[in-house]
């Protein structure tokens, strides 16, 4: 992080704080794991955050900002600068599909082969190969979307065979809980999972990337292999309702 300035606002000095905060936190959760900090990537979650604590966030060092909605995407991409790596990590419905995949650069939410299908056919038109995750329910709640973990494998091999996109790992969203501890398990299974389908050796398929764990839970997530961490109220506080691009 660069130093602070000493003539900044209440809130940016408190987003700051935050990202402090959050990255000793993400510190110590790689020195129990005995990993290195550079394997582990925090994307800032900014939606319904308007521009200004984007750009603050932008200003702190964070270049991975992940959106759940594509009309938010769209409208915040043109207003900051061109080297943030935009990550699609909401659900995303096939007719949205066009708008975004040349320009993001990770698609975590993919839970469908026809959601697949979609993104391959646009990436062909567009000329690009889109990298995505598949999200996987690992907890089975009927409120998450995501492929369940006994279809997941099955999925990657129909992945695979689809041009212009890639398979770059697994996503999860692991149950809200006052206890960061109570998802471990969560956590673990997507990683056994990810080893699982690496070991069938599918072309075009590749199960390094783990995105997993958000405000309440990431420290966990990185001690079981997390590659990409969700932060969003840990860093930019409590979610607005009405969303400011200003």
């Amino acid at each position: 992080m660069t130093s602070l300035s000493t003539r900044i606002n209440s809130t940016e000095m408190l987003l700051w704080e935050n990202l402090e905060e959050v990255e000793e936190k993400i510190r110590a959760a790689c020195e129990r794991a005995g990993r290195s900090r550079e394997e582990v990537r925090l994307i800032a979650v900014s939606k319904t955050k308007p521009v200004s604590m984007l750009q603050e966030v932008y200003r702190a060092g964070i270049r991975d900002f992940g959106e759940n909605k594509v009309q938010e995407l769209l409208e915040k991409i043109p207003q900051l600068p061109s080297d943030i790596r935009w990550h699609m990590i909401g659900h995303l419905q096939r007719n949205k599909v066009k708008y975004i995949v040349d320009k993001v650069a990770m698609i975590h939410s993919v839970d469908s082969l026809a959601l697949a299908e979609e993104i391959s056919r646009e990436a062909v038109k567009k000329g690009v190969c889109v990298d995505i995750l598949m999200e996987v329910n690992v907890a089975e709640e009927a409120s998450k979307f995501g492929v369940s973990v006994e279809e997941a494998p099955e999925l990657a091999e129909s992945i695979s065979r689809l041009p212009g996109i890639c398979l770059k790992g697994l996503m999860t969203i692991a149950p809200y809980t006052e206890q960061q501890e109570d998802n471990r398990c969560i956590f673990r299974k997507l990683s056994r999972l990810a080893v699982d389908i690496q070991e069938k050796n599918i072309d075009n398929v590749d199960m390094h990337l783990l995105s997993m764990g958000m405000t309440g839970d990431y420290a966990v997530a990185i001690e079981e292999g997390a590659v990409y961490i969700r932060v969003g109220t840990g860093i930019f506080g409590e979610r607005n309702r009405k969303v400011t691009t200003a």
